[in-house]
């Protein structure tokens, strides 16, 4: 397998810049599969509940399937948008967080546009029957999510850009179909890769570690 140049970060800038990606996703310029290969088997590192590993991963290169992907994903979008838990109408009485949301929802608007034109969709799946088990699920996905940020990571530490999504989840069965997905199997994500346009990512704002801190008791 190709070894790919990774970047000069320290693990806190890679934490604390892998942000989600959309407008600056490049739509023109090919990723290589053996680079999602890379990490992919990066990702395969992160722990699974007693080590089962009962993930699989679906790559979607293919123009026309992306394309068809993506319009289930405009239409989920547009209706996301519509709603009123949609990004841009979050916190509108905040003066602060406002502008933030609203440029968010645009961001979102672009990617709902053009998501059947990034040259990766990767969507994580896991086993888990037909039917996803009562009660807690922290379990099931447990053993699938930090495998997909461990493969967010190394593509931004290859200069790749990603998004974390699950709009599409709403008509899941219907990507399944359109994938070849299996039965019992769940998807967990869409998550489109591109290399990114412009120079780099600064960490977000937050809410200081205090307002969500509980030392103790609540």
């Amino acid at each position: 397998m190709t070894s790919y140049p990774v970047l000069d970060l320290t693990p806190d800038e890679l934490l604390t810049t892998t942000r989600t990606v959309r407008k600056r996703l490049d739509l023109t310029r090919p990723v290589p599969l053996d680079l999602v290969k890379e990490c992919l088997q990066i990702a395969l590192q992160a722990p699974s509940g007693s080590n089962r590993q009962g993930w699989q991963w679906m790559v979607v290169t293919d123009p026309a399937l992306r394309a068809a992907v993506g319009q289930i994903y405009k239409e989920v979008t547009d209706e996301y948008l519509a709603s009123h838990g949609s990004a841009a109408k979050l916190f509108a009485d905040d003066p602060d967080r406002a502008p933030i949301q609203q440029r968010v929802g645009t961001s979102v608007a672009w990617l709902g546009e053009h998501m059947g034109e990034v040259p990766v969709l990767l969507i994580p799946c896991i086993k888990a029957g037909k039917t996803l088990p009562e009660g807690n699920q922290a379990g099931l996905w447990g053993s699938l999510l930090p495998a997909a940020w461990s493969y967010a990571l190394a593509a931004r530490a290859r200069g790749l850009g990603t998004a974390w999504t699950t709009l599409h989840l709403q008509r899941e069965a219907e990507v399944a179909e359109l994938l070849g997905i299996p039965a019992g199997f769940h998807q967990a994500a869409l998550i489109p890769t591109a290399y990114f346009t412009g120079e780099t990512f600064k960490p977000a704002a937050r809410e200081p570690v205090d307002n969500v801190l509980h030392v103790d008791r609540w």
